[in-house]
């Protein structure tokens, strides 16, 4: 790996940098395959901030699609709940619309700030739909349904997902 990379890196993990963030963005720009490498293991690290900041290098770099499955793991792993809104919202700088499953697991599942994300990018965002992706969102709905956080919100919820999935199903039956 490029020594001037491994010292963004070192640069933007520091907790004591104040302009980490510039730092992320820098490396994002000078990012190579053998750096992506490195900077998505940090995605998948123990420090929330610095896996942010991966994130955030990454949204900056060439390598958009092959980050997108660290960071949705990242999304999901339990030890980032507390911070998924941050993860979530940085989703806003990549090319979401292959990933309409993984946005809609995230919708059911989040917290608070990350579901509200996450609708608004479902409603947003122009996917790729396919019959299987179809397949898969009900899957996730019917696990979201037989294991709701409370009864209150399953209602709220099933106002909500019926009619996005009832629209794809719409549009695969007209073929």
């Amino acid at each position: 790996m490029d020594e001037e990379i491994q010292g963004l890196i070192k640069r933007m993990s520091d907790p004591n940098e104040k302009e980490a963030f510039y730092f992320a963005d820098k490396l994002g720009k000078k990012l190579d395959e053998s750096g992506r490498d490195a900077v998505i293991e940090l995605v998948k690290g123990d420090n929330w901030e610095v896996s942010y900041l991966a994130c955030r290098a990454l949204s900056q770099s060439s390598y958009n699609e092959e980050s997108l499955d660290a960071i949705f793991e990242a999304i999901n792993d339990k030890k980032n709940r507390a911070h998924q809104g941050a993860f979530v919202q940085i989703l806003e700088e990549f090319d979401l619309s292959l990933r309409f499953v993984d946005i809609f697991r995230v919708f059911l599942f989040g917290n608070f700030k990350a579901q509200a994300l996450a609708k608004m990018y479902l409603d947003e965002v122009e996917f790729d739909m396919t019959p299987r992706t179809l397949r898969k969102a009900e899957k996730h709905w019917n696990h979201y349904l037989h294991n709701p956080e409370d009864e209150g919100s399953l209602q709220l919820k099933k106002l909500e997902v019926e009619p996005i999935l009832e629209e794809i199903r719409e549009l695969f039956s007209e073929d």
